[in-house]
């Protein structure tokens, strides 16, 4: 039998009286300080927003301009083969889609907000303005998703440089055959998120989020999307602590029983509005950016005490994304 030196003993001593320590735990705000260098990540969708990783629409959208790529039965421009399309009898409009995001920087700087630009577009990834599909904030850091549609996919990589060059933590990057984009993710408060599965977020993305969150006490709740319905911010979108802006015709009701059980108030959208009116972004509690072409909702918010910045995005918009889309919140403020 092998017999223990000194020097083993004296390592030994020396490693039980300097541990490993477990606690505090990696999102808490003394580690995040300590290891990161700042607090990291989102426990809420309404907490006052910090940190918004955006990017200028630019020559991206170049692509869409070919009048040969017109397809008449679908009223959109588009390329089968390739995979992108854009909604509507007209092309994009650069110039004005530039006016109108640069429009929403300047709202957000002036509520305080720190405006990160995407470090650089995946090449002719023509939605990349819709930086929220790609990232998700989560308590202490990032999960860079796996984008669904095959004419978005590489834009995980232009995010995953930007963060890393943040320095901010990504916990996960999902992988193998999950699918999982931003737009199909809400936090309904800080115990309780929901994901939509449908054409854009598969059950494995679900399931590989849920590991992340499962970690940090997050319970993961899931809805089936109807039909080609992409996104989840299209359903409902949280405007306050304990109010949500919703969809009453493709909401499921599962999920409307689920937020009368957390005491969340819903607020309808006006059928008179444009869909895209729900795809609002708050940027504290009560308070959100919002596009100007939603008269009747508008209304119905300032009756609920709801604060609305009123801006031209329709420009934006039309190529699929709107204010919510178009920004990825990288820290809010926890309620």
């Amino acid at each position: 039998m092998p017999i223990m030196s000194p020097g083993d003993f004296s390592y030994n001593r020396l490693m039980a009286a300097f541990p490993s320590i477990p606690e505090p735990p990696f999102e808490s705000a003394a580690m995040q300080e300590l290891v990161w260098g700042r607090r990291w990540g989102c426990t809420t969708d309404v907490g006052t927003l910090r940190s918004v990783l955006v990017h200028r629409p630019s020559s991206e959208i170049a692509r869409v301009v070919d009048p040969d790529k017109y397809i008449e039965e679908i009223g959109a421009w588009g390329d089968r083969e390739a995979g992108w399309y854009w909604r509507g009898p007209e092309p994009p409009d650069l110039p004005r889609m530039q006016a109108q995001h640069d429009g929403m920087v300047r709202a957000l700087r002036a509520e305080g907000v720190e405006v990160i630009a995407l470090d650089a577009e995946a090449p002719g990834r023509y939605k990349a303005c819709s930086t929220r599909d790609a990232v998700i904030g989560v308590g202490g850091g990032a999960v860079v998703c796996r984008m669904g549609a095959r004419a978005r996919r590489g834009e995980e990589l232009p995010v995953t440089r930007t963060l890393g060059k943040l320095g901010m933590p990504i916990l996960r990057t999902i992988h193998g055959g999950g699918l999982l984009e931003g737009g199909s993710f809400a936090w309904l408060n800080a115990r309780t998120a929901v994901v939509g599965v449908g054409i854009r977020a598969n059950e494995e993305g679900a399931r590989q989020l849920e590991e992340v969150l499962r970690v940090q006490g997050v319970e993961l709740l899931r809805v089936q999307l109807p039909g080609y319905r992409q996104h989840i911010d299209g359903l409902l979108v949280m405007v306050d602590v304990d109010t949500a802006l919703v969809n009453p015709t493709l909401v499921p009701f599962a999920l409307l029983e689920r937020l009368a059980e957390l005491k969340i108030r819903t607020i309808d959208l006006h059928p008179d509005d444009h869909p895209f009116t729900i795809n609002c972004l708050a940027v504290r509690p009560g308070r959100v950016l919002m596009s100007e072409a939603s008269g009747h909702t508008l209304d119905r918010l300032a009756k609920e005490g709801i604060e609305v910045v009123s801006l031209p995005f329709d420009a934006v918009y039309r190529g699929g994304g709107g204010i919510h889309c178009s920004t990825a919140p990288l820290v809010r403020d926890p309620v």
